[in-house]
């Protein structure tokens, strides 16, 4: 006799979702300290050792080593950006307290 086994549907039990009070604040103390003290030079610097060590992959970590490379460009970028908002704002304060 063929022995017939039952799935019974139970409801997927319901996982309380975090709201976004219940979060911890993301921090990001070393980026924030690189960025406080770097200049856009040392932004565009900080990255080089690592990517002379991409070009000299061989093999099969080639395409890997690609793809690390628009990575690490696409940090640079957004780190460059965030040291040249930082430098506008600090002159900014240091100009004009806005209209009269």
């Amino acid at each position: 006799m063929a022995r017939q086994e039952t799935v019974s549907a139970m409801p997927p039990t319901a996982k309380p979702s975090q709201t976004a009070q219940d979060l911890p604040a993301p921090s990001f103390p070393a980026i924030e300290s690189l960025l406080e003290a770097a200049s856009v030079e040392e932004v565009r610097g900080f990255f080089d050792g690592v990517k002379t060590g991409l070009t000299e992959l061989k093999g099969p970590k080639v395409e890997q080593g690609k793809k690390a490379q628009a990575a690490i460009g696409r940090a640079e970028e957004l780190l460059e950006m965030l040291v040249e908002t930082r430098e506008r704002l600090i002159a900014e304060s240091k100009g004009g307290k806005g209209r009269k």
